[in-house]
């Protein structure tokens, strides 16, 4: 059997505990430029961490992921949820990961991107649009291997960056590939 499977019947109630909305920190706050710290995902501290990022990611319109240094906290634990989006195809409901890491990128494609934690700007930024990442389930700790593709792929990469200390600004070809953004969410 393998090591690693999808989210099997895991989802934010399986962390039992309620979720806080926290303040979203903006660049150029240093926990957005620092590398987190691996953590362990049956900590009472991460599921709690878990909630909450889940908790502000759904009262931010047009959110479709947030990562632990997005709300002041330099651990490598992210939610996503691009469910209902119109450039969504695979979709994998409201999930988060701990420790989660990049196993196989393909398709490069590039796209634009925008971020909660740089409010004014979008950017175009290429990514791989299909996607393999291992990472581990808050509160089982349970290893798990996604699949996936398009734009759900590219928001996936866009949370581990920010684990990793990089914005999409770190990731555009240049100044020229950077734009004011029109709508404000």
């Amino acid at each position: 059997m393998e090591p690693y499977t999808g989210l099997g019947d895991w989802t934010p109630d399986s962390l039992a505990v309620p979720g806080v909305v926290r303040p979203v920190v903006s660049a150029p706050h240093a926990v957005l430029s620092r590398a987190s710290e691996e953590v362990d995902p049956t900590a009472a501290e991460t599921v709690q961490l878990a909630a909450d990022l889940v908790a502000t990611m759904k009262v931010s319109p047009g959110c479709v992921g947030l990562a632990a240094p997005q709300v002041g906290v330099g651990a490598r634990v992210f939610a996503v949820d691009v469910t209902g989006h119109p450039k969504a195809v695979t979709v994998h409901g409201t999930f988060v990961l701990c420790n989660a890491r990049v196993v196989e990128a393909t398709r490069w494609k590039p796209g634009r991107e925008g971020c909660m934690s740089v409010p004014d700007l979008t950017g175009d930024v290429k990514r791989a649009s299909r996607l393999v990442v291992e990472g581990d389930l808050p509160g089982s700790g349970e290893p798990v291997r996604l699949v996936t593709d398009g734009f759900e792929a590219r928001a996936l990469q866009h949370e581990i960056d920010h684990c990793a200390g990089l914005l999409f600004l770190d990731r555009v070809a240049g100044a020229h590939a950077i734009y004011q953004r029109k709508v404000y969410l």
